[in-house]
């Protein structure tokens, strides 16, 4: 018997004899009831391009929340939106609230709209718009991710960007070209795969510190995305590839408090941002990280979500240094619902974690800008009482 050829042969009766003896039934797919083919990446996009104008806005504000990160531009980075996107339509109301209040803070505040469509699981439940649009455990994947790209297109045409948590490692190929920030989240900063996936995206890229409190993680994270990295993934044509990147220089630490309590204290802060010039991250070490008011630092309590904002606030207007952005769950209502179909949820309200309604959520982003005017102004008084 002649050996195969292999997957590249060009003769039929090797790809007759693999296709028949190469793979054996009786020892993959035993835990599979079903596989449904869902169409490439590049035809979501073709569906749902992007304008010049909105590709525009993501290499802009790519390029503002960089200046950020790296000490250049003054400004606070603000990821604000639902915990997660459940209802589209309630999702871009809440853009157009925020969009504005975006242009109207704009010289004091980078803010760029959560949009998050996959959800980590500490055990079960819905996992995000992705992977259960309907939210009835049809589980109906390709129009979860039609639906996604959609809202994303929907959300930059009214000239706000967007943040998203990168979860599973194909889902950036359908549609990262819309996203200006990404996280890799608590359960996912050790994972070597999302380290990979972080070194090759094309926008900045917040490691958050573990579950259980650890920072070290995260900024072994930022180190280790900075390298170039090689492993498996598909292009835009559905393909498995050979992936090899350049290294991502935008890498930084977001805390989220843990299990144990919170992390942003001052001390915190100090203590992360040392972790991080230990671990030779990447040049963003030196000027600071996000703090995210949510999760662990609240007890994911959206009443006491807004109070670590005003705390924040009070410690930027103190001139305070090393918080470069924060992050807010927040929605067109306040707290959070069980999951259900839509037609039985309150509109614009989170089915996940609780979130700050918009109006308390307006009040704190002013808060943030003035804290951030008064922060400008008590530089200048020191740069005067120098010279």
């Amino acid at each position: 018997m002649q050996p195969l050829r292999g997957p590249g042969s060009s003769q039929d009766n090797d790809q007759q004899r693999l296709s028949q003896s190469a793979v054996y039934p009786e020892t993959v797919d035993v835990n599979i009831r079903q596989l449904d083919p869902i169409p490439a990446p590049r035809l979501f996009i073709r569906d749902l391009p992007l304008g010049s104008e909105q590709i525009d806005l993501v290499l802009r504000s790519r390029q503002e929340i960089r200046d950020v990160l790296h000490g250049q531009d003054d400004r606070l980075l603000v990821i604000v939106g639902p915990c997660s996107i459940h209802d589209p339509k309630a999702a871009l109301e809440y853009a157009g609230l925020l969009a504005q209040a975006r242009e109207e803070l704009q010289d004091r505040l980078v803010i760029v709209m959560r949009a998050y469509f996959e959800k980590p699981r500490t055990t079960v439940g819905w996992k995000g718009l992705i992977n259960d649009p309907d939210v009835n455990g049809t589980f109906d994947i390709r129009k979860g991710m039609w639906l996604a790209r959609k809202t994303l297109v929907n959300i930059l045409e009214l000239g706000l960007p967007t943040a998203t948590e990168w979860l599973d490692p194909i889902t950036p190929q359908y549609f990262s070209d819309a996203v200006s920030w990404g996280a890799i989240g608590a359960r996912n900063t050790e994972s070597q795969v999302h380290r990979e996936l972080a070194s090759g995206l094309s926008m900045p890229i917040g490691f958050k510190n573990s579950t259980d409190g650890n920072v070290q993680a995260a900024a072994d994270s930022c180190y280790a995305s900075s390298f170039e990295h090689h492993f498996l993934s598909v292009n835009l044509d559905g393909q498995v590839i050979s992936v090899e990147t350049k290294g991502n220089p935008d890498c930084h630490v977001i805390l989220r408090g843990s299990a144990h309590g919170p992390n942003y204290s001052a001390s915190d802060v100090h203590e992360a941002l040392e972790s991080l010039r230990q671990s030779k991250a990447t040049e963003t070490s030196g000027y600071g990280l996000l703090i995210d008011a949510a999760h662990g630092n609240c007890g994911k309590d959206e009443q006491v979500e807004a109070q670590v904002v005003e705390e924040l606030a009070e410690r930027l207007a103190a001139g305070k240094s090393g918080i470069l952005g924060i992050m807010m769950e927040s929605f067109l209502q306040g707290g959070h619902q069980s999951a259900a179909p839509l037609s039985e949820l309150t509109y614009g309200q989170s089915i996940t974690d609780a979130c700050i309604a918009w109006d308390r959520t307006r009040e704190l982003l002013e808060r943030l800008a003035a804290a951030v005017s008064t922060r400008r102004e008590r530089g200048m008084n020191q740069k005067r009482e120098q010279a």
